[in-house]
């Protein structure tokens, strides 16, 4: 099944309005199977992702997203509460116990996220600094399946 025809199915069972868009569909990390299987089971609410001004459109506040599996597969539907833009040395410890991951320590979280935006920006050309780096935070909660 498609990312669409999963929202549409959605639709179709009254859980989200049929007025409403899809943002858009992703997996989540290196680890997609994982981490959707948390964001099923309630453990995961947020999510980080490097911000680059001017590059990177802002998810939508209340928009709708489908996450997949490690093969392209819909798994859920989430929808964005809260976004924002912080320093990444500004990450706290709550965000990084709504993720989800590890044991959902600060500590934890921040090597996983160092190693991570480390290899993304080595692939990209560009140098990871975690002093000069800004993080888009976002909240979310599960809609679909309930």
């Amino acid at each position: 099944m498609s990312p669409k025809q999963f929202f549409q199915q959605a639709q179709a069972e009254h859980v989200i309005p049929n007025t409403a868009e899809l943002q858009s569909s992703f997996q989540f990390g290196v680890e997609a199977d994982e981490l959707a299987k948390l964001i099923l089971t309630g453990k995961k609410t947020a999510t980080t992702s490097q911000y680059v001004q001017g590059e990177d459109d802002l998810p939508g506040k209340k928009a709708y997203d489908v996450i997949l599996d490690s093969q392209d597969q819909p798994v859920c539907i989430i929808q964005n509460d809260q976004v924002s833009v912080v320093n990444y040395l500004d990450v706290d410890e709550q965000h990084a116990f709504a993720e989800g991951e590890g044991d959902r320590t600060l500590a934890s979280w921040r090597k996983a996220h160092d190693e991570f935006f480390t290899e993304e920006c080595k692939s990209e050309g560009t140098t990871f600094d975690p002093a000069t780096a800004k993080v888009a935070l976002e909240k979310f909660h599960l809609v679909y399946p309930k």
